[in-house]
């Protein structure tokens, strides 16, 4: 599976769980330490609103505050579709992955990026499913290449303060958790089916 389709597959959940979102959840807590679920979709919103014009060789400055504050307006949820639809098809273009983009702590090749993004929409994905309720399962093909991604960059999020400390692994921890406990999350344990 290539990168651009990873990227695709975290949007696509991730939009599975905006439209289940009930009125009455916007402001519910997320797993995003001063995050409820409304700041952590807007978040996600202006991530995916940046992609186009950083793929497209734009600055931070270039862009400017343009996505600041609320992205989200009435409708999180069509917010969210048109955003992701654009971000997509952004990192889709015939040679995006090989662009240099101009990030706050500086430039870094189009695929970097890209995993970037396809790790925010995942593990944000699991953040919301947990927020509402809804199944927390992250497809293990996306958990496999997150995590050989993020193996050679946990480090440096750590160090910069990105993610928070690892939690404790029990010895039976499926993949999913470990991916987790790597983004400073805690898989609580599954109900044994009865």
């Amino acid at each position: 599976m290539d990168l651009a389709e990873l990227h695709r597959r975290a949007c696509e959940r991730f939009g599975d769980h905006v439209r289940a979102v009930r009125q009455d959840q916007w402001d519910a807590a997320t797993p995003c330490a001063d995050w409820d679920v409304r700041t952590l979709v807007n978040h996600v919103v202006s991530e995916d609103l940046w992609t186009a014009p950083l793929m497209a060789g734009a600055t931070i400055a270039e862009v400017g505050d343009k996505f600041d504050g609320d992205v989200v307006g009435s409708d999180p949820a069509a917010a969210y579709a048109g955003a992701a639809e654009t971000a997509v098809a952004a990192i889709s273009a015939d040679g995006a992955l090989d662009r240099t983009v101009h990030l706050s702590f500086g430039d870094v090749p189009g695929e970097e990026y890209a995993w970037q993004l396809f790790a925010d929409h995942l593990i944000h994905g699991w953040d919301l499913a947990r927020a509402i309720g809804a199944d927390d399962r992250l497809d293990p093909d996306l958990v496999a290449a997150c995590a050989v991604w993020f193996a050679k960059n946990e480090d440096i999020y750590r160090s910069a303060g990105a993610v928070a400390p690892r939690p404790d692994l029990p010895a039976d921890a499926d993949q999913q958790t470990v991916l987790l406990a790597a983004f400073g999350r805690q898989q609580p344990p599954r109900q044994a089916a009865t």
